[in-house]
């Protein structure tokens, strides 16, 4: 926990066209936390190109503190962009990242951002998240960074967060981990923010809808799987039944998850079982069986291997 009296000061740097719900996420936290604590935790300034303003992607614009010549010294420099991110990732960018990257701030992305970082070669080797809107296109593009299907990734020497909601769950874990469980909780009662993710959660509800519109084959495949959680089937059954092989069957997810039909399945049923550890005052037992596993012993081993700690302790963290 930080005991430093001297509040940690962000700097947001603003690209064109940048999420405006992202935006609101990163900052009203930092603000509620300041307002709750009755102390300065945080200060923040806003940065973009002209050093005078910045127009995100619903048309509002900005007024902002600094350019990219004269940012000033920070403890934590976000970059945070939004849509047509590649148009906007021009030299006087790279170069300002690369000039920040000397200095003793931590860089991180929110929303589509950590494109701009791994355009700049910055996240190279490293974990990584971005709004699934823009998956496909970086997995191709950035071979050599490992990205992740995770709301946000802290793991890393660059934080990644991906961009709307995902960016208040970033803070509230900053705040959590700086100053405490107990302001962390209190920012989020004060957003009316109850369903507060870490950073194992995924983006699995959108890329879910995304993909499926895009292969009809995956969104049954994937169907097949919501709807047996409790009594899984195999790879083999699920192909069968939509009328592929088996093969076929691992290319569509490999293409467009990046992972096998069998690891899918058992995420989508262990965020299942989280949700109902958090959610409800099933036991553990009872979690374990309503979401497909022969043993509660088995279900705590594989659980505690994806979340770090076992289906008790995530109870107990939680009541």
């Amino acid at each position: 926990m930080n005991t430093h009296t001297t509040p940690e000061h962000f700097v947001f740097l603003l690209v064109p066209e940048f999420s405006h719900l992202a935006f609101s996420c990163a900052v009203e936290p930092l603000r509620i936390a300041n307002l709750v604590s009755g102390t300065e935790l945080y200060r923040w300034s806003f940065a973009a190109e002209n050093g005078t303003t910045a127009t995100c992607s619903n048309g509002s614009v900005t007024q902002v503190h600094h350019g990219y010549a004269d940012l000033p010294p920070c403890d934590r420099l976000f970059l945070l962009s939004g849509i047509h991110v590649a148009d906007h990732v021009g030299q006087a960018l790279l170069g300002t990242l690369r000039r920040a990257a000397r200095s003793p701030a931590a860089i991180g992305a929110l929303c589509s951002g950590a494109y701009i970082l791994a355009r700049a070669g910055m996240l190279n080797g490293m974990n990584a998240a971005i709004h699934w809107e823009f998956h496909d296109g970086f997995m191709e593009e950035f071979p050599k960074v490992n990205l992740l299907r995770n709301v946000f990734v802290t793991d890393a020497k660059h934080i990644t967060a991906a961009g709307g909601t995902a960016t208040a769950d970033l803070m509230l874990h900053l705040i959590e981990t700086a100053h405490g469980s107990d302001l962390a909780i209190a920012v989020a009662d004060q957003m009316v923010y109850n369903a507060v993710r870490d950073a194992s959660a995924e983006q699995r509800v959108s890329l879910q809808s995304r993909h499926g519109m895009r292969n009809a084959h995956l969104a049954r495949a994937i169907q097949i799987m919501q709807d047996t959680l409790e009594s899984p089937v195999s790879p083999a059954e699920i192909a069968d039944d939509i009328g592929i092989s088996v093969r076929q069957l691992e290319r569509l997810f490999g293409r467009y998850l990046n992972c096998s039909p069998k690891k899918y399945h058992v995420e989508m049923r262990l965020e299942r079982a989280r949700n109902l550890l958090i959610q409800t005052d099933r036991s553990v037992t009872e979690v374990a069986y309503a979401t497909g596993f022969e043993s509660p012993g088995h279900f705590s081993r594989v659980y505690r291997a994806s979340f770090g700690l076992s289906p008790s302790k995530q109870k107990a963290k939680i009541t």
